[in-house]
Order: structure tokens, then C-alpha cells, then sequence
């Protein structure tokens, strides 16, 4: 009983005087009076640092952004054109702009707001050795987490600012191949010779064979006769690419006079010529086409004949003897035939007859 009256006398709060709390008040404004210059101080070191960051990134931003229209209003403004046939097209350079623009943006915000961070916190008298161990730990375990992400958007990076491939160029990324329809930082879009969209990760990609850069190379071969006068097969191929380069649109599309390189091949009753031009990328395909068909076309005007088709030789055929499908006769057709009867079956060996029963007398 004692002892629980004395914790309760202890326990019990005890009157505050006025002297106490007017002691109170003058070392707390004394307290504040010490200090406020301090906080005032602090307080506006931290204002201005953030005023300065955010001033900073939005005028870095700002910059970045006019640079990619700048870079867009141009590849537009030749788009169309005989220069725009050599530099790539609009949609191309704008994703490639696009993506060059958000990840300057986005590293641009990062290294401003993290160097307004750390100042802040430095400002704030904070022990910063601590959070940087921390942060290089948290780093290296995110890092090793994802490994693969990383790599893909490492690749997607290096591979829009080396400008190795854009929209519209046929490439073969080893992996798949087709024409590139969309390129991101981590996955590239393809669409296959069949239609079908491939996503390829960036990561993944070893190697890279572009179709569609610098310029290409039609070939042609034609085959003909063996006796033919290769002088005339050249002179009627030579014209043939004369006329096709004062046409449109492969006045544009080809960058070279079409070249007779020369026989490729010989044969017992045939012989090749190949023929070759230079042209703007991509557009290989349509010029051996067309080239075909001229020249096909050519060696027809001038009497050249085909390979595997002589002089006068009549393009319809005669009608098949309806009896040429009628088999014929077989020697086993008739069964009485020496042939017939050595190949019929031996009959089973007949049974002797019963002797007839004896007669009763």
C-alpha cells in the first residue's frame, strides 16, 4: 500500500507556475531568435535550388523538342523529291527523331532533378555516404534483375543513334527478316515477306544486313541460243536500257546505265548474259522486273528466238492418238493359252474312287 501510494504520488502531474512557463516561452524565443537566420537561410538555398532546376530542365526540354521538329520540318520538306530518294523518308526519321528526343528528355530530367536532389540534401546538413551506398547497391541488384531489359534498351539506343536500320528498310536481323514498320528502344516491328508482323527485342540481334541503304544492285540474265550473234544480243540489250532510263519513274530509280557484263555461262545449245545496273535502294526487285520484260519484248521485235524453241517450229500440238492409251493384247488374256495355263493355279490331288461293295449271292 505504500509503495502504491507513493508511484501514484509521483505519477500525478504537479501545477505549473507562471514563472515556469514564462522561463519556458522566453527559451523557446530565445531558441528560434538563434536560429531563424539559420532555417532562413536553408529555406532559400533549397527555393533556389529548385527554382534553378526546374528552370533548367524545362528550357533543356524545351531546346530538345524544337531540335526533333527542326529534324522533322526538314525531312519533310525533301520528302518527294530526287534528294529525298537518297536520304530516308518522313515516317523513318520521324520515329528515329521521336526516340532520340524522348531519351535525351528523359536523361536531361534525370541528371537535373537527381543533382537537385543531392543538393538539397547536402543543403539539409544530411549524411549523404549512407544513401549513395545504398542507391549503388539498390543499382547493381536491379541491373543483375534485369539484365535483359537493359540490354535491350542499351541496343535499341546505339542502334537509333548509329542509324543502322528505320522504317521502311528491308533488313535481315538474323532472328527474321522483312521490312521495318516500327522501331522502339526495346523491340523492333517487322513484317515478314508472308504478311506476318515479327516483334525482334533489340538484345537480340547480332547482326544486321540492310537492304535498303546506299544503293542496290538489279540482275538479269537471258539465255539464249548458242549460235546467236552475241554482238546483236548486246546492241538490242544496250538500247533496251537506254530507253528504259529516259522513262519515268526508272529514270529515278536507276542510278547507273543498265551494263551488259558478259556471257556468265555456256552451254551445248544455250548461252547466259548477264546484265546489271545500279539503283536506289530497295528498288532492285521492280527493275529486274521490268527489265525482263523488255527485254523479252526486244528480242522478240528483232527475231531473236527463245531458248528451247527452234526456227518454225509450230506453237500448237497435234491431238494424242486415242489409241496410244489402249494397252496391248496380252498373251494372258486368253486362258486357253500355254501362258495362261502356266500361270494358273495346280489343282489339289483328287481322292481315289471307292471300290464298289461286293454282290451277295
Amino acid at each position: 500500500m505504500f509503495w502504491s501510494a507513493a508511484l501514484a504520488a509521483d505519477s500525478t502531474p504537479r501545477p505549473t507556475t507562471i514563472d515556469d512557463a514564462q522561463e519556458s516561452a522566453t527559451n523557446a524565443a530565445g531558441w528560434v531568435e538563434e536560429n531563424w537566420s539559420t532555417w532562413l537561410s536553408v529555406g532559400l538555398r533549397i527555393a533556389l535550388i529548385l527554382v534553378i532546376a526546374f528552370v533548367a530542365r524545362s528550357l533543356v526540354r524545351r531546346a530538345i523538342t524544337k531540335l526533333i521538329d527542326r529534324m522533322n520540318r526538314t525531312a519533310q520538306a525533301v520528302d518527294g523529291t530526287a534528294l529525298g530518294g537518297l536520304l530516308v523518308n518522313v515516317e523513318r526519321r520521324r520515329q528515329r527523331s521521336a526516340a532520340i528526343g524522348s531519351v535525351l528528355r528523359s536523361v536531361a530530367s534525370f541528371m537535373i532533378m537527381g543533382s537537385a536532389g543531392l543538393m538539397i540534401l547536402s543543403a539539409l546538413k544530411l549524411n549523404l555516404a549512407p544513401l549513395l551506398a545504398s542507391a549503388g547497391v539498390a543499382g547493381v541488384a536491379i541491373g543483375f534483375g534485369a539484365r535483359n531489359l537493359v540490354t535491350d534498351f542499351l541496343s535499341g539506343v546505339f542502334m537509333i543513334l548509329e542509324d543502322q536500320y528505320g522504317v521502311g528498310d528491308s533488313i535481315d536481323a538474323g532472328v527474321a527478316s522483312g521490312e521495318v514498320i516500327e522501331v522502339g528502344l526495346r523491340v523492333t516491328k517487322l513484317r515478314g515477306d508472308n504478311g506476318e508482323i515479327w516483334y525482334v527485342r533489340n538484345g537480340e540481334v547480332k547482326r544486321i544486313g540492310n537492304l535498303s541503304q546506299g544503293w542496290a544492285t538489279a540482275s538479269v540474265d537471258v539465255q539464249v541460243r548458242a549460235d546467236e550473234d552475241l554482238d546483236r544480243v548486246r546492241a538490242v540489250i544496250t538500247q533496251v536500257g537506254v530507253d528504259m532510263a529516259k522513262d519515268e519513274p526508272w529514270n529515278e530509280r536507276l542510278w547507273e546505265p543498265v551494263e551488259v557484263l558478259g556471257l556468265d555461262a555456256v552451254y551445248l545449245d544455250s548461252m547466259v548474259v548477264r546484265v546489271s545496273a545500279r539503283t536506289m535502294p530497295g528498288k532492285a526487285l521492280g527493275v529486274e522486273r521490268e527489265l525482263r520484260w523488255r527485254i523479252k519484248k526486244a528480242l522478240e521485235d528483232e527475231g531473236i528466238p527463245l531458248v528451247g524453241r527452234p526456227e518454225g517450229a509450230a506453237l500448237d500440238t497435234a491431238a494424242a492418238d486415242p489409241s496410244s492409251g489402249v494397252s496391248a493384247p496380252s498373251a494372258l488374256g486368253n486362258p486357253d493359252s500355254p501362258q495362261s495355263q502356266a500361270a494358273s493355279a495346280i489343282p489339289p490331288p483328287t481322292a481315289p474312287a471307292a471300290a464298289p461293295p461286293p454282290v451277295q449271292k
